[in-house]
């Protein structure tokens, strides 16, 4: 186990990418002291190894190859602790989200199975109804 706040953070880093506030909240839930925690925090910035909006856009990228709607990457992204700023670039940067739904409505072939799909990905009533419809229309 590192021995220092600056260890655990690096540590943490080397598994995965974390936004600077879920490494803030495990570095606190490790038992850090706060102030060891934000040294840590600015020491990583500093050195480059922090970047909220890589990760917030990257995760978004991923998240909208999977189908998800833009309420379930916005969700995602805001529990991750993100600012809206971040949140807001991160979904102007993926695809559309009318395209990731005709997308996913194409996969499964349209119809009520593509429209439960849909709805359960969290995409609004208007774009599962606009796509279904346009799919129906084929």
């Amino acid at each position: 186990m590192p021995k220092d706040a600056f260890g655990a953070l690096v540590d943490a880093l080397a598994r995965r990418d974390l936004t600077s506030t879920e490494l803030e909240q495990r570095l606190l839930r490790a038992g850090f002291d706060p102030s060891a925690c934000s040294d840590a925090l600015e020491r990583a910035f500093d050195a480059g190894y922090l970047d909220d909006a890589r990760v917030v856009i990257e995760r978004a990228e991923r998240l909208a190859e999977r189908g998800a709607s833009d309420a379930a990457i916005r969700a995602e992204l805001e529990r991750r602790g993100v600012t809206s700023e971040d949140v807001e670039a991160a979904l102007a940067a993926v695809t559309p989200e009318g395209e990731r739904a005709d997308r996913l409505a194409a996969r499964l072939g349209g119809g009520r199975r593509a429209a439960r799909a849909l709805a359960r990905k969290g995409y609004p009533d208007d774009i599962v109804e606009r796509t279904i419809r346009l799919h129906i229309a084929e």
